[in-house]
């Protein structure tokens, strides 16, 4: 397959998946017409939408029905862009700028910010329960439990509260990981769990499958503290060199850039091993990691 056959693919499942998130939140006119708005403010038109690619990619390995899928993956992006709302809060990474647009809170205000993360993090859970996601009601009970335990204090909120809890300190590396497979990686996992749940694996290959998942969560965040100490704000829409401004620990600044780079290509490495007995069926995961540690913004 050639890079173009997999832009195609991300095309055309960002475009599905944009209509798809377009079509459950509620619309701008339905009161609370301010909030409403500003969920779409923040959901629409903007991101690469890498944890739904995730989904679908592991879904489309484990056979998933496609709009089983598209329900998982819009899950997942709301649980995702309700954490980006939150994160560029004053109280939280005080950002003005994502997605290369004012952030939430500048463009509304903060009270609306956060009513508009709550919000988000609810609906994303209505959006599992209310749909058939598989075809035995435990498993999407256990996609239920995933989500939240990657969104909450063993996941994304306690990696965020460690990340906060940080600023200043130079941590080691093995505390520097256990923050980002909270903060960053679990929800990663779950989005590639809950994709490969749509349709049907055996215990074996999910474990293969979840060795994939962490590897590849952690390069993101590697990545993207390469690229906050590299690019332009321009390039990545939200503001660039913040972590470093912040005094705040990561990659780079424990490791600098070439070993960062470097770390980052062995778990690429550790997270294409992990796929190697599905062969040609997990083509798309392989391209999907390939695209997260090569990608410039």
């Amino acid at each position: 397959m050639t890079n173009d056959d997999f832009r195609s693919w991300v095309h055309a499942h960002q475009a599905r998946i944009e209509s798809a998130l377009d079509g459950c939140l509620p619309r701008s006119g339905v009161p609370p017409e301010r909030l409403h708005g500003a969920m779409r403010y923040a959901v629409l038109g903007g991101g690469k939408r890498v944890r739904p690619l995730l989904a679908c990619a592991s879904g489309e390995l484990a056979g998933a029905d496609a709009l089983r899928l598209t329900h998982a993956a819009c899950a997942v992006e709301l649980i995702h862009a309700y954490s980006l709302v939150h994160d560029d809060m004053p109280a939280m990474d005080d950002d003005v700028l994502r997605r290369g647009k004012p952030t939430c809170h500048v463009e509304y205000d903060e009270a609306t910010a956060l009513l508009v993360g709550d919000s988000l993090q609810s609906l994303a859970f209505e959006l599992l329960a209310s749909k058939p996601l598989a075809r035995d009601p435990a498993v999407q009970l256990e996609m239920i439990r995933l989500l939240a335990s990657a969104s909450g204090s063993r996941g994304m909120a306690g990696g965020q509260a460690i990340d906060l809890e940080s600023v200043g300190k130079l941590l080691e590396l093995p505390e520097l990981e256990y923050m980002h497979i909270r903060k960053t990686g679990e929800l990663i996992r779950a989005s590639i769990l809950l994709g490969a749940h749509c349709g049907e694996m055996e215990e074996p290959a999910l474990e293969k499958l979840d060795h994939f998942a962490k590897s590849i969560g952690l390069a993101f965040q590697v990545i993207d503290d390469v690229l906050d100490a590299e690019s332009t704000t321009a390039t990545l829409g939200k503001t660039a060199g913040k972590d470093m401004k912040d005094n705040k620990p990561t990659y780079v600044s424990l490791l600098g850039v070439k070993e960062a780079r470097e770390m980052a290509g062995n778990l690429h490495e550790s997270a294409l091993d992990a796929l190697a007995e599905f062969g040609v069926r997990a083509l798309r995961l392989r391209q999907m990691a390939d695209f997260i540690v090569g990608r410039q913004f």
